[in-house]
């Protein structure tokens, strides 16, 4: 994550704080980041450097009718300094942030087969017992795992799996 970014959603994060608003920009921003992951048209037309300042931020005002006013103020600085193409990247940093603070560790979890909810409830609660924290996992499949799980947080890996121990053992086998 790039400098510029985390200085942006570190800034947001205090002054949401200072307003006790952060569930609200919280909502917002999510809100934001997903209308401007969804459509092209948005993003192509906030990024585009000859579009004026000015009517980037009427559309933003428009879009953000009755948005919290600390979340308002934060888009209309990234768009007057230049950075609104790298709001999804400061939301990104944003969420991480927030879940720092709250201890919450946001994970992904890859399994070969479709883990059912009991099972993906085991899964968590283990990690949650190991690591002291709130867990939130998000779930994928990827059958060229073959089998085992892979845990995923931020870019620590934990890889369980039967095609992660076969590729280990290739390259013991390779470098002997």
């Amino acid at each position: 994550m790039a400098v510029v970014q985390r200085v942006y959603a570190e800034a947001l994060l205090e002054a949401s704080r200072d307003k006790d608003s952060i569930a609200q920009v919280r909502e917002e921003f999510d809100a934001f980041a997903a209308a401007l992951a969804e459509s092209a048209d948005l993003r192509g037309f906030l990024r585009n450097p000859q579009v004026e300042t000015e009517t980037k931020l009427s559309a933003l005002d428009d879009l953000l009718t009755g948005a919290d006013k600390t979340f308002l103020n934060f888009v209309h600085l990234l768009a007057e300094k230049g950075r609104i193409a790298e709001a999804e990247a400061v939301h990104e940093e944003f969420r991480r942030l927030l879940a720092r603070e709250e201890h919450v560790l946001e994970l992904e979890l890859t399994t070969a087969v479709e883990l059912s909810d009991k099972e993906a409830a085991k899964v968590v609660k283990q990690i949650e017992e190991a690591s002291g924290r709130s867990v939130v996992a998000t779930r994928t499949v990827d059958p060229d795992i073959i089998g085992g799980i892979v845990v995923q947080a931020g870019s620590r890996r934990a890889d369980a799996s039967v095609r992660g121990r076969l590729d280990q053992l290739r390259e013991e086998l390779i470098n002997r």
